[in-house]
């Protein structure tokens, strides 16, 4: 499944240039806030918060940015009243899709959320439309270079991992959601680098695209991952590195 390591590549490349933009913090600091708004203002009791906290410190957010996010969200301090919706959506090549979003004003997300998915070959799903193709994970990266694929992965699943898969050149690792941070913990003792950890809606199996239908879908979670309130788009497709090439 080369074509989703590439896939992951091109979102840290545009997390890049979101970054300048300012757009990565806004959608980094919503997460914190929200997380805290939903399960309180610890971290350690609160693995949503921890997560969003690691990310943020992740692109280097000043502690007194994420610090104001988690007093907003325990209604410490005066802020904006986010909402956590997921929308369920089919893609071109009837991929399934599961798009987290966090938003001040869910009337206008859901608009814009359909309008793209019109535009670009998908269309809105009902509730548990799709939902029952994934399974909630947690999920991490870890860097294939000089990495001795056996010794990863009997440190992983020593540490609770549950698989351990090569995708390119990086090695992601699947845990329940509960055990996300003990894992990346153990893996972080052993001295290695691990990225982009966070829970995530992970395929149960998946579709595999192609010719237009390739093109269309990168379009389409492209177009996705523009609005501001859109966090992470999920999708249980397979492409070969070619053909996200040419997309």
């Amino acid at each position: 499944m080369a074509g989703h390591s590439k896939w992951k590549n091109i979102r840290n490349a545009k997390a890049a240039t979101d970054k300048k933009r300012g757009v990565l913090f806004t959608r980094l600091i919503r997460e914190v806030t929200m997380a805290a708004k939903l399960g309180g203002g610890d971290p350690g009791g609160n693995p949503r918060l921890r997560t969003a906290i690691d990310n943020a410190k992740a692109v280097s957010m000043p502690k007194e940015n994420i610090d104001r996010a988690v007093k907003k969200g325990t209604g410490e301090l005066e802020g904006v009243d986010y909402v956590d919706a997921l929308y369920e959506a089919y893609g071109p090549g009837g991929i399934a899709l599961m798009i987290q979003t966090v938003s001040d004003n869910p009337t206008r997300t859901v608009a814009d959320v359909r309008l793209k998915l019109s535009r670009n070959g998908g269309n809105m799903g009902s509730t548990n439309s799709v939902a029952y193709l994934f399974d909630r994970k947690g999920q991490m990266s870890v860097d294939g270079a000089r990495v001795v694929e056996d010794v990863l992965i009997e440190v992983a699943l020593e540490a609770g991992a549950e698989d351990v898969v090569r995708e390119d050149k990086l090695f992601v690792i699947t845990t329940d959601p509960g055990s996300l941070h003990a894992v990346k913990e153990s893996l972080e003792a052993k001295k290695y680098k691990v990225s982009d950890a966070e829970l995530a809606w992970v395929p149960k199996s998946s579709v595999h695209v192609e010719g237009v239908a390739a093109s269309q879908l990168i379009k389409l979670l492209d177009a996705l991952e523009e609005l501001d309130d859109v966090q992470k788009v999920d999708a249980n497709f397979e492409m070969d590195a070619d053909a996200m090439d040419e997309a």
